[in-house]
């Protein structure tokens, strides 16, 4: 098997992944998951399709990971595993499909506007 890429985005989070056929390890920014997402939470998010395919310790995963946040990053980084991981096999699509992995997450902060203190949200007002 050769190196199969995909991309994954989440708010303003992009990441891009490089899966190879190794032992499990998962390298974000040359630096290990565990290194990277401290949080035990954040590192089960993004294992999540490899759990669920029965696939976590078959293949090698470098990442390059930029933008957002690190709940935006791991999210993003969970769907480009997903899609990586339907790329090499087509019949696993329905399985992750099901659980929502390879759904894209859409929702982004929306802009502020003039006049206004946050994007919706007005400001005091008081009769007197």
């Amino acid at each position: 098997m050769e190196v199969v890429n995909a991309l994954g985005r989440r708010k303003s989070a992009v990441a891009r992944v490089f899966v190879s056929e190794g032992t499990g390890k998962i390298t974000i920014n040359k630096r290990d998951l565990a290194e990277y997402f401290p949080s035990t939470i954040l590192q089960f998010v993004v294992k999540q399709p490899l759990v669920k395919l029965g696939a976590a310790e078959k293949y090698d995963i470098k990442v390059n990971l930029y933008g957002g946040g690190f709940t935006g990053q791991s999210q993003a980084l969970r769907l480009a595993i997903a899609r990586a991981l339907v790329k090499i096999n087509p019949e696993d699509k329905k399985e992750l499909r099901a659980e929502g992995f390879m759904t894209r997450d859409a929702r982004e902060v929306e802009r502020k506007k003039p006049g206004r203190p946050k994007a919706r949200r007005k400001f005091q007002f008081s009769k007197r």
